[in-house]
């Protein structure tokens, strides 16, 4: 599977509802950021905490994000980022 986003592009993460091992992490749903690299594809996380094996691999994308815009309040330096590692389906375009 090819990715779907490219470098420097800015997404929105998902603000899916998930039962069970879910490898995002919720203060993160709905926030924008930018993606920093591609970094592969692989299996998803939340079929292989079930033990599923089958099924293609997916994008891992690094996203940076402002600490503004995951915490309001941030007391920082303004230019303080934060990076998550989010699997494709996570991500959506901004729009």
């Amino acid at each position: 599977m090819s990715p779907r986003f490219a470098v420097g592009e800015t997404v929105v993460v998902a603000e899916h509802q998930s039962a069970g091992h879910v490898r995002t992490p919720h203060y993160i749903k709905g926030k924008r950021g930018t993606i920093e690299r591609i970094c592969g594809a692989f299996r998803r996380p939340e079929e292989l905490a079930y033990g599923r094996w089958e099924g293609t691999a997916v994008p891992l994308y690094r996203v940076r994000f402002d600490q503004r815009e995951v915490w309001p309040d941030y007391a920082g330096a303004a230019d303080d980022t934060l990076d998550l590692e989010l699997y494709e389906p996570w991500l959506e375009a901004d729009r």
